[in-house]
């Protein structure tokens, strides 16, 4: 990232995520599947404030979120990387996403998909998609409970975890996405600008092909 937001840490407050739908657990699990192409086209600010809340939204009082977590240590940081007239009501850029207030906080004032596919092998989808997430983990959070087994175990099993509530939550919305775990660590790290997150997982995001 090569610009600060000046907004930077202002949050930006999401829709209020649904809990129910009009499809099954059982049939988005049956139909989903990774999707590399995308239709033309933004992805609407509710449907990330979706996907967000099933990637790490807080589902009760106490604080415990969409997928789970080790000890509840929650060692995974969510990042929304937004291309230009990605989301209409974001500017593009990259935001963090603040799981107790369902909000969204800017990082950096510039879109970094570009950079990203580069670190990522040169894969296309990582650029063209309109929006992405960007899963990564600070495994010391875990490892003050479990020692190494956080970052050789637990860390990446929940990233996994993750992984699929975006997928299936992906599949209820009528979008496409696809697992990007192809990337070279230490520059996606530099282009987010990571000091003690590790990058686990891109999911480009986009309209679904029919």
């Amino acid at each position: 990232m090569t610009e600060t937001a000046p907004s930077a840490g202002e949050e930006i407050e999401l829709p209020e995520p649904r809990t129910e739908s009009s499809q099954s657990v059982e049939s988005a699990i049956a139909a989903r599947r990774s999707r590399r192409e995308f239709q033309p086209g933004p992805v609407e600010l509710a449907d990330v404030s979706q996907l967000l809340w099933a990637a790490q939204g807080e589902t009760d009082a106490e604080g415990h979120r969409a997928a789970p977590s080790a000890g509840a240590t929650y060692p995974l940081e969510v990042f929304c990387s937004v291309g230009a007239d990605g989301v209409p009501g974001l500017d593009a850029g990259v935001y963090q996403y603040r799981p107790a207030s369902h909000s969204l906080v800017p990082v950096a004032v510039e879109p970094v998909q570009a950079e990203l596919r580069a670190a990522s092998y040169d894969q296309e989808v990582v650029e063209a998609a309109p929006v992405a997430l960007l899963i990564a983990g600070i495994e010391e959070r875990t490892a003050q409970e479990y020692g190494a087994r956080a970052g050789e175990l637990y860390v990446p099993m929940e990233a996994g975890h993750v992984g699929e509530n975006i997928h299936l939550q992906v599949e209820s919305l009528g979008l496409a996405t696809v697992s990007v775990g192809g990337f070279e660590d230490t520059a996606v790290a530099e282009v987010m600008e990571f000091e003690d997150e590790r990058p686990l997982a891109i999911y480009p995001i986009g309209q679904r092909v029919d």
